[in-house]
C-alpha cells in the first residue's frame, strides 16, 4: 500500500469510521431515466386564443431547465363534437396538426379520447369509423398497444367504446383488448416497472365531484366519466407488481389516488374550462412526469399561464 493511502485509511480507522462504513454510507439516489410531459385534453378549436394558447403550452414545456424526452397525449386532442360538421371537424384536425408542426420539436405518442371520434349519425358511418379516422389523424395503427423505452414498459389503452344501444360511449375495455392487457402484462419482464395511459380514468376521485352526483342519497357516477370495468382491471394489477402508475385526464380535474400500490393521476387539462379559465379547481397544464430506473416516479401539475 502506498504511503498516502496508508495515512488516510489509518485516519478513517482513528476517527472512528471504518473503510467499508465510508464506501457504503453515501446514500443511494435513483437516477432518471426518463421525462416525460403528459398533455391531455387540448380540445383544440379554430379559434384564435385556442391556437395561440396551444403554442404558449408547447414552448413553456419545451423551455423547462430539463426537456422532457417525448409527449404522452391522453386524447380529446381536438374539441370534436357528435353534432358538428364533417368540414367543421377537419379544420380542427388542420389546426391541430399546424399547431404541432409549426410549433413542437417533440416525439409525440397518443392513444384516443372521446371528442376525438367523429360520429354525428349512422349515416355518417360506425362509431368504429369515427375511431378510425381519430386514428389516422394521430397516427397510431391501432387503438391500444405497449412499447418499452429505457427500462419502463408502457401500456396506452383505448378507453372509449361504444353504448350497446347506438348512441354514445362507455368507459371500459372490450373483450379483446382485455385478453391482450392480460397477455401483455404477463409477458412483461416482472423487474420491468409498468406506466399505464388512457384517455379515461380507471379510478379517479374527481369523478365524484365533477357534478351534482349524489341522486336520491346514492353517490352516482356516470359509465362514460370513469372505467365500468375497474374491479377487474384493478384485480388484474394487484397479480402484477410492477405496475406502478397510470394516467389519464378527461375529467379536466386534477387528483391522485393511491390503491393496492398502484398510483392513478388525473392530470387536469391543457384547455382547462375549454379555453375559458380553470374549471373549477384546476386552472389549464400538463403534467411532467420523471421515471426513474429503480420503478420510481414523479407527477407533477404545471401551469403554463
Amino acid at each position: 500500500m502506498q504511503r498516502r493511502n496508508l495515512l488516510k485509511t489509518l485516519g478513517l480507522v482513528a476517527g472512528g469510521l471504518s473503510v467499508s462504513a465510508s464506501v457504503h454510507s453515501a446514500p443511494y439516489l435513483p437516477k432518471r431515466v426518463l421525462r416525460i410531459a403528459h398533455l391531455t385534453d387540448i380540445h383544440i378549436q379554430p379559434h384564435l386564443w385556442a391556437g395561440r394558447s396551444f403554442e404558449k403550452c408547447l414552448h413553456h414545456l419545451q423551455n423547462l431547465d430539463i426537456k422532457p424526452d417525448f409527449i404522452l397525449n391522453t386524447g380529446d386532442s381536438v374539441m370534436g363534437s357528435h353534432s358538428i360538421s364533417k368540414e367543421k371537424s377537419a379544420k380542427e384536425w388542420q389546426l391541430y396538426h399546424k399547431v404541432m408542426v409549426s410549433e413542437n420539436s417533440l416525439p409525440l405518442i397518443s392513444c384516443i379520447g372521446n371528442h376525438d371520434i367523429w360520429h354525428p349519425s349512422n349515416l355518417e358511418g360506425t362509431f368504429q369509423d369515427g375511431k378510425k379516422r381519430a386514428m389516422d389523424e394521430t397516427e397510431i395503427t391501432r387503438p391500444y398497444q405497449s412499447f418499452d423505452r429505457n427500462g419502463w414498459h408502457f401500456i396506452m389503452l383505448d378507453s372509449v367504446q361504444p353504448r350497446p344501444e347506438g348512441a354514445g360511449y362507455l368507459a371500459s375495455l372490450d373483450e379483446a383488448q382485455m385478453g391482450w392487457l392480460k397477455e401483455d402484462l404477463k409477458n412483461t419482464p416482472p423487474h420491468m416497472p409498468v406506466m399505464v395511459a388512457s384517455h379515461i380514468p380507471i379510478l379517479s376521485a374527481s369523478v365524484f365531484f365533477d357534478g351534482d352526483n349524489l341522486k336520491e342519497g346514492n353517490w352516482v357516477v356516470p359509465g362514460s366519466w370513469m372505467h365500468m370495468d375497474a374491479a377487474q382491471i384493478i384485480k388484474l394489477f394487484n397479480r402484477h407488481e410492477n405496475v406502478k402508475l397510470a394516467v389519464s385526464g378527461h375529467i379536466h380535474l386534477l387528483d391522485r389516488v393511491e390503491y393496492n400500490k398502484v398510483t392513478y393521476c388525473c392530470n387536469g387539462a391543457v384547455c382547462g374550462n375549454y379555453w375559458m379559465g380553470k374549471y373549477k379547481e384546476t386552472t389549464p397544464g400538463y403534467a411532467i412526469i420523471d421515471l426513474f430506473n429503480d420503478g420510481s416516479f414523479s407527477n407533477e401539475y404545471v401551469k403554463y399561464h
